[in-house]
This record gives structure tokens, C-alpha cells and sequence, in this order.
């Protein structure tokens, strides 16, 4: 049932937290792993929500959160929910200040430009996530496994394709070869079925995880093709198929996701890329 963790060795803080988390994710149950991923990709609705709220989102009961919590080593799910809170607390201004101008409760202001602040607001605490999550050596990975590639195929869906398109056409400029799987004819399997060890993929996709995506990153790994991903959580079936992979978790507004932060990181590992190539 519950862990044997004294409260001394119990995480004090959400990053303690996480890497308790992603050092046991092997060894979770199927439901308590389902929590684990739906608490690391949304940290916020943890921190607010009632058991009941999150247990519905996280498609799971209620018990299950309190098994999760002392499978953990907390003695039941209100104290892990505090580690989510005072990660909140840690941040400058408060969730409900930030909430109220972003609903428009700002006087003098037009809804037009209450919703343009919004965006900006989602995108630059995105940026923030992603700097703080981004780590030197997985960088340095990810940048040598492509700037030795051959060719680099680079397969998004959804909402994360504009991501893979502004780096095809990056790459083309920076005289990269790499194939973007975007086939109207239906053929992606067909296409990348002439990758080979000596090439590289980038897949990048968010929950709810695009189907094709993860088949075609699992598709790749199998091969022996390294593959980079860019995903949202270590529980993202894109983490499992990848060499090297990224945590970009992207904030919203009003339930649309900002790209901001992961496009930085896309442009950086284009350029990182284009760097490293002449040095080889």
C-alpha cells in the first residue's frame, strides 16, 4: 500500500516531487501511473481542484488519489496537494491575480486587449517553464545525434505540425536535409521506411497524443533510428520511443496552449544543429 518514507525524506518541493515521480514511474500501477502523468502535465489543476474534480479529469476515483499519495509515502492525497500548492505560492503573483486579469477584470482596458495579454501572459510563462526544464546534456545529446544524421524526419500532427514546418523550412535555408512527413497521399509509413540508423527523427506531440505520431516514433526506435522527441511529460509514449527527449509543457489561455516555448526550443536545436555541422 504506502511507501515506508519518513516525513524527512518526503519531497518538500514540487521538483523533489517530480523526480520521486519519474524514479518510480517503472513501478507504478496502471492507474496510479495514469495519476502520475495527468498530475505532471497539469501541476495547477492539482494544486486547485477537489478530489473529486481531479479524479474526473485524471479518469480514475477518487481512492485511487489517495492510493497514489501513500504509494508516494504521504500520508493521503491533502498532503501531496500541498507540494502543488506551494509551488504556486513560489511564483511571483498569485494564481488568482493573474486568473482576474486574465478574465478581464482589468479596468481600462478593451476585452480585445484583455485577450491579447492573455496570450502573452500564457506564452511568456511557457518560455519560463521550458528554460527552467531544458537540461545542457540532454541539449547536447539531441544536437549531436543530429548534426550527424543524414537526414532528419520530422513528424508532428495537430497542433504541434506548425512546429515541424517551421523547422523543415529552418533546415532547407541551413542547406539540412530532412524530410517533413506530411504526405497527402497517405504514404508516411511508405516514406519513412527508408530511414535508417545512420538518420534521425524529431517527433514532437502533446496529450492528447496524436496516434500516427507515437506510431511512427515507436516505428523509427524499433529500427534503430534515434529519435528526438519534444512531448510534455516523461509519461508521454513519445518519452518511451525517444533517444533524448524534451519536457516543453506549455501554459493556455481560455484552453488554447501557446507554442511560444517550443518553438524556442525547436529554433535552438535548428541552429545548434547548423553550428555543430561546421565544426564537423
Amino acid at each position: 500500500m504506502g511507501s515506508t518514507a519518513t516525513e524527512a525524506t518526503l519531497p518538500q518541493d514540487f521538483d523533489a516531487l517530480r523526480t520521486l515521480i519519474l524514479d518510480r514511474r517503472q513501478l507504478l500501477p496502471k492507474r496510479l501511473a495514469q495519476i502520475a502523468a495527468y498530475a505532471l502535465g497539469n501541476p495547477d489543476e492539482i494544486a486547485f481542484g477537489t478530489a473529486a474534480s481531479i479524479a474526473q479529469s485524471a479518469g480514475v476515483q477518487p481512492s485511487t488519489l489517495i492510493r497514489f499519495a501513500q504509494h508516494l509515502g504521504f500520508d493521503g492525497f491533502t498532503s501531496l496537494q500541498s507540494v502543488f500548492r506551494e509551488r504556486l505560492r513560489e511564483r511571483q503573483g498569485s494564481y488568482e491575480e493573474r486568473l482576474s486579469g486574465l478574465r478581464g477584470d482589468t479596468p481600462g482596458l478593451s476585452k480585445n486587449r484583455v485577450i491579447l495579454n492573455g496570450f502573452l501572459t500564457a506564452a511568456s510563462q511557457s518560455i519560463q517553464t521550458i528554460s527552467r526544464s531544458a537540461e545542457e546534456d540532454v541539449l547536447e545529446r539531441a544536437v549531436e545525434i543530429l548534426a550527424h544524421a543524414d537526414t532528419i524526419y520530422l513528424i508532428a500532427r495537430r497542433r504541434s505540425y506548425p512546429i515541424s514546418a517551421y523547422m523543415a523550412y529552418a533546415f532547407g535555408k541551413l542547406k539540412i536535409r530532412n524530410q517533413l512527413i506530411e504526405s497527402t497521399a497517405g504514404i508516411d509509413p511508405e516514406i519513412l521506411s527508408f530511414a535508417r540508423p545512420q538518420d534521425a527523427a524529431i517527433a514532437i506531440s502533446f496529450s492528447p497524443y496524436a496516434s500516427a505520431t507515437v506510431e511512427h516514433a515507436a516505428a523509427l526506435a524499433a529500427r534503430g533510428v534515434p529519435v528526438v522527441a519534444i512531448t510534455d511529460s516523461a509519461f508521454s509514449p513519445l518519452a518511451q520511443s525517444a533517444s533524448v527527449w524534451f519536457e516543453a509543457a506549455e501554459g493556455d489561455f481560455s484552453g488554447f496552449r501557446s507554442l511560444s516555448g517550443t518553438m524556442a526550443l525547436a529554433m535552438a536545436l535548428t541552429v545548434s544543429v547548423a553550428e555543430r555541422r561546421r565544426s564537423l
